[in-house]
This record gives C-alpha cells, structure tokens and sequence, in this order.
C-alpha cells in the first residue's frame, strides 16, 4: 500500500513542477498539496473504503482546478494546460470510476461525474459514463432522456440520441415521458434540417449531396412514434403533452390535427378533452389586424373570445355533466377574473360569469366541496353578503359531516356580525362527530373571548372538554389555561390547573405554560415550580431530556432552589430516559456543569 501511495505521489511531481515554475503555486502551496494529497491518498487505499473519503478527495481536486483557473485568469497565463490541468482531469476521471465502481448503486455520485465532465467538456470521457451509467441504471427513465439529450445538443447527432431512445424504449415500453421526449427529439431534427436546407437554398448551393428527405423535413419521425405510443399509453394527459409539444414547431399543423381528432375520438368524454377544446378558442383569437386596434376594440375582441371559450364550456357541462367538468369550467373563469385588465366593463364581465357558473354548478348539485369556499370568498369580496350567507347555509346541508364547510359558514356569520353565530356552533357540533371538531370549538370559544361574558367563555371552555376527543382536548386545555390567566388572574389559573390535571391527557406545553407563568410572579416559589416539574416528569419524564435539565438550571439559579437536588434529579433521569436520551442528557448536562450551557 505505501508503495503504491509513493507511486501515486511521484506521479504528482511533473504537474507540481510546472505549477511553481510558471508561477502559478509557491514552494510552500506546493508542499502543503503534497501533504494534504497524502492524506488523502492514504484514506482511498485501505481495505475498508468509504464513499466520502473519495468525495472528499475529489472535491480537493475540483477545487485546485478551480484555484488554478482563478490563478491563470489573474496572471494572463494559459500555456502548459496537458501538463497542469489535463493530469488533474485524468486523476478525477480515475477517482469518480473508482468510486462509481464500487458504489454502483449511488445515482447521485454518477450524476456528479457527469456534472463534472460537462463543466470540463470531456465529452469522451461522458461519453463512457453514460454508457456505464445506463448498463447498471437502464430502469430509470431519467438518465436515458438525459444521455440522449446530451447527444441531441452537445453532440449534435440525432442518429445517437434516436438510438438511445430506442434502447429506453426496450427497457420502458409505455413510458409516457420516454415518448415525449423522443417525440421532441425528432421534431427538433426535422426543425435544423429544414432550417439548413433553407440556408442551402438562400445561397443558391447545389443540394445533390446532401439527402433531404421531404418525409423527414416534414416531421414524419414524430407522427410515427406518436402513433406507436398512442396504441400503449391511455389517458388524454399524454396525447395533451404531446400536442403541447407539436405545437412549439411551426411545420406541424397536419401532426397537430391528428392528435387533436384522436383526443377527440378516444377521449370524447374526458373533462380534459373539454378543456383544451374550450380554452383552444382563447388562441385561435382573431384574424384582423392589430395595428389599428382601439383599446375598445381589444376589450370587445377579448370578450367575444371568452365567451366562444364559455360556449364549449357549457356543452362540455351537458355532454359531460360531473365535478371535475364543472370543475374544469369554474377554473378557467376564475383564471380570466384574476387576471390584471384595465378596463372596468371586462372585470365586471368576469365576475358575473364567474358568480353565474358556481350558481349554476351548484344548483346541478356537482359543485365540489373544495370550490365552495372560493365561490364564498368571491361573494364577499364583492359585497353580496345575503348571497355568501344563503350559499353558506346550502354548502352545509349538502355536507353536513364537513367541519371545513362549517367553519366556513360561521366564519361568514361572525364576518357579518351575524346573531345567528351560537345557533350555528350549536348546529354544527350536535351534525360532526366529536373527533375532528377541534377547529370548530376553537373558533367557539375564540370568538366568545371577544362577544360574550367570562361566564359563558368559561362555560363553553368547560363543555369543549369534554366536547372534544381525548387527544383534541390536550390543546383546548392549554388555551383555557392561557384564556384564565389573562382574565381571572394567578390564584384562579392556580386552581384550574390543579383541577385539569385530574384528567389526562396532556401535552408538555400545557406544563410549560403554568411553569412559565409561575416564573412571572413577583413572588415565584421554587415549591410550585417543584410540583410543576414533577408532574411534568411524571408524563414526559422518559421521552424529553430537556425537561430534566430544565429542572436542574431551576434549582441551581433559583433563590429557593437547592443545588443538592441535582444529584438525585440526574440520577432519576438516567432511570427514565429511553434510548439515545440518555446520551443526549449526558451531553448537555456535562455542559450544564462546565458553564457552556
């Protein structure tokens, strides 16, 4: 082995003799390379290797790179790269393979070695990583679009990439994004080659040699893998993406018009399907021309535009009446309402078709639950307050187990300062069931707090307890905890919460709080905070460390405190901790007694 080291670092020498010759490194940095390359060198040969070592290592080389770059640009000087950096290069390239080698499974550290290749442009050397990568990996689709992509526009060759496409395929026959991508890969062939044809033909250049094969300019490469894919993967998503795609290449208007009557065959009844078609209307616009254009003009043209879209819409809802159909609607409404316009008249357009296709939708009983609460929002944005009530009320009786429609409805209540508010808290907890109703009981007594009397608050604090499932109790107590002690004082926050600990459960920051609003006490006894931590331990004794060092500072900083607790504090808590707590209670309480904690 430390023959081997020597061998390695004597193979150093040349590249360490130009650095300090040419001016770029200092007989000291040249030294400090050696020793630290050394060391490196020694933790990549022995028997019990480690992927970080060789992290390690090969980050040390990326970085002297990068030092020499920043060297040469300072100075003005780039000769002697073969013997400088070019044996740097070959030592990465060698200690990625090593490392790949080795970690074959490491996604991330091939994805490293080809980040690094791209950045030097050793294009063989990817080359070679690639077809190593894709012989251990060819179950990710990923690498296969990528390696492909690499040859498409690094390498400029088609032929290379349409092969790898064909081997992914092999591996990954209904893969939706392997077809895409190839789909891409030939229009983009047949884009450049059009494109050179056209710059032959500008010159007046004999095209004898050169084979343009019509076919191909006219992107029939990608029809034919469109309609292969078309026989393997379902859905309207796929067709839709690839349309997208067609769409970017202005020579495609037939290969655009036959996926759209294929979507429209097929899938004639998907909410999708509808939805491009209807939004298609958006695009087609008009034909006229824009140079005498009015602002009036535009405003008039964009109506007539959503309103051809709102026509297919409404087709759509009768040939295709669902949620996600209406749903499909009411989306794109709302997208035209948020956008910016100028004009008054168009905004005011928006709103009422948008108000007009929720009411619609909701009378056809097909308005799902999660678009309520924006029709909600919208109406009291604008005003119609009757409406969001009378909306609000029908969104609850439709799903009356629905607590997030409850407490939409009260929100709107209170909004409005309504007197309806306790009849519909009343209303609302007797419908859901008592698991899951906390953020119902939460508003309740949020809302009391600022309405109604300590006595009722208080009441209605008292009834949520029980109102509530155990593990939603927990937080009900420590806001009815919080709630008395800004209302009823110390003495009365005292006794609330030497009744609530009769009934578990609990939560730590229930036992935090009373410790904390002992602490703000003029006369703060270290006997109450003694009962607070010890009750606190009894219930979290084994699962929280910093509880019993919390407890210990407490005795040691307190005027009270009795520093000769500690001991059999820190004897008990090595007797209850579980697992790694313990450890970490060691840690820190060492701290704790070195004064660093």
């Amino acid at each position: 082995m430390a023959e081997r080291i020597e061998q390695r670092l004597e193979d150093r020498v040349p590249e360490l003799e130009q650095l300090e010759r040419v001016g770029l490194f200092t007989r000291r940095e040249i030294r400090a390379v050696l020793r630290k390359a050394s060391a490196l060198e020694y933790k990549i040969q022995r028997r019990a290797l480690r992927k970080e070592d060789f992290i390690n290592y090969i980050q040390y080389e990326i970085n002297l790179l990068e030092l020499i770059k920043k060297r040469r640009a300072r100075i003005g000087y780039s000769f002697k790269k073969d013997e400088i950096e070019n044996s740097i290069l070959h030592r990465v390239h060698s200690l990625f393979n090593r490392a790949t080698g080795k970690w074959k499974d490491d996604v991330q550290l091939w994805l490293s070695h080809v980040a690094f290749c791209k950045q030097w442009n050793a294009k063989h050397q990817l080359s070679k990583v690639f077809s190593s990568l894709l012989a251990i990996h060819p179950n990710k689709p990923a690498l296969w679009i990528m390696a492909a992509k690499w040859e498409m526009e690094s390498q400029l060759s088609s032929e290379s990439a349409r092969h790898l496409f064909l081997r992914a395929l092999r591996f990954h026959p209904e893969c939706p994004k392997l077809y895409q991508e190839y789909f891409r890969m030939e229009l983009m062939h047949a884009e450049k080659q059009r494109k050179e044809k056209k710059e032959f033909e500008q010159a007046k250049m004999d095209l004898g040699e050169f084979n343009y094969s019509e076919e191909i300019l006219n992107g029939e490469m990608a029809r034919i893998i469109y309609r292969d894919a078309a026989q393997k993967i379902k859905g309207v998503e796929f067709h839709l993406a690839v349309l997208s795609i067609a769409k970017l290449f202005d020579f495609t208007q037939d290969l655009q018009k036959e996926i759209l009557e294929s979507l429209q065959t097929k899938y004639a009844d998907d909410p999708l399907t509808w939805d491009y078609m209807a939004r298609r209307e958006l695009e087609l616009g008009s034909l006229r021309s824009t140079e005498h254009t009015t602002k009036q003009m535009k405003v008039s043209e964009m109506t007539q535009r959503e309103e051809r879209c709102c026509a297919v819409f409404e087709e759509a809802v009768r040939a295709v009446p669902t949620e996600d159909m209406w749903k499909c609607y009411i989306t794109f409404c709302l997208e035209r309402y948020n956008r910016k316009t100028n004009s008054e008249e168009l905004k005011q357009k928006r709103l009422e078709r948008t108000l007009s296709v929720f009411n619609k939708a909701h009378e056809s009983s097909l308005l799902p639950e999660a678009l309520y609460k924006q029709w909600l929002q919208l109406l009291l944005e604008s005003n119609l307050f009757e409406k969001a009530v009378e909306v609000a009320e029908a969104a609850t009786k439709r799903f009356s187990l629905s607590v997030e429609m409850w407490q939409m409805r009260l929100q709107v209540l209170i909004q409005l300062k309504s007197d309806d508010v306790t009849q519909c808290f009343e209303e609302a907890v007797k419908h859901v069931k008592s698991k899951g109703t906390l953020p119902l009981w939460t508003l309740w007594v949020e809302w009391s707090e600022g309405t109604n009397s300590k006595e009722d608050t208080e009441a209605l604090y008292q009834r949520s307890l029980h109102a509530t499932s155990p593990a939603e109790s927990v937080t009900m107590k420590e806001k009815y905890l919080d709630w008395t002690y800004r209302n009823g004082g110390y003495k009365k926050v005292k006794r609330l919460f030497t009744s609530l600990c009769e009934n578990r459960p609990f939560s730590l920051d229930f036992f935090r709080k009373m410790i904390q609003i002992e602490k703000e006490q003029e006369s703060c006894k270290m006997l109450h905070l003694r009962e607070y931590y010890e009750r606190a331990l009894r219930e979290f004794g084994s699962t929280d460390s910093d509880l019993w060092l919390d407890y210990i500072k407490e005795e040691l900083s307190h005027p009270q405190g009795k520093p000769e607790n500690c001991g059999s504090i820190h004897w008990r808590a090595m007797k209850m901790l579980q697992g790694d707590l313990v450890e970490d209670f060691v840690s820190k309480y060492t701290l704790l007694q070195t004064g660093h904690l």
